[in-house]
């Protein structure tokens, strides 16, 4: 593997570590659809405010949000659009795990 390929790969692994919790893609869900600030998402994933906080800094280090201020206000919108694609194949492939382990129960 050339030196080039692994730190593609790292990125790849970094991008999918900060996607792995439950929380964090429920935010980049919501912030698909519209640009919210902290206590917006922080209401909607359940969670406190700190909790929320942390999770948006590990996805706006990888590049996956960004925060607009304004005034004390701080918005974060989603800064790709090909989200939906990934969130499409990720349900496609838990719809065919579950079919799968039907089958296996039978």
């Amino acid at each position: 593997m050339t030196q080039k390929t692994l730190k593609q790969y790292e990125a790849r692994a970094k991008v999918a570590k900060a996607m792995a919790h439950p929380s964090r893609l429920l935010m980049l869900d919501l912030l698909q659809k519209q640009e919210m600030c902290v206590s917006e998402l922080t209401e909607a994933v359940g969670v406190d405010q700190s909790t929320v906080s942390k999770h948006l800094a590990i996805l706006k280090e990888t590049g996956l949000v960004d925060v607009r201020k304004q005034g004390a206000m701080s918005y974060y919108r989603v800064t790709c659009g090909c989200l939906d694609g990934f969130f499409s194949c990720m349900e496609t492939v838990v719809k065919a795990d579950v079919e799968l382990r039907k089958l296996s129960l039978k």
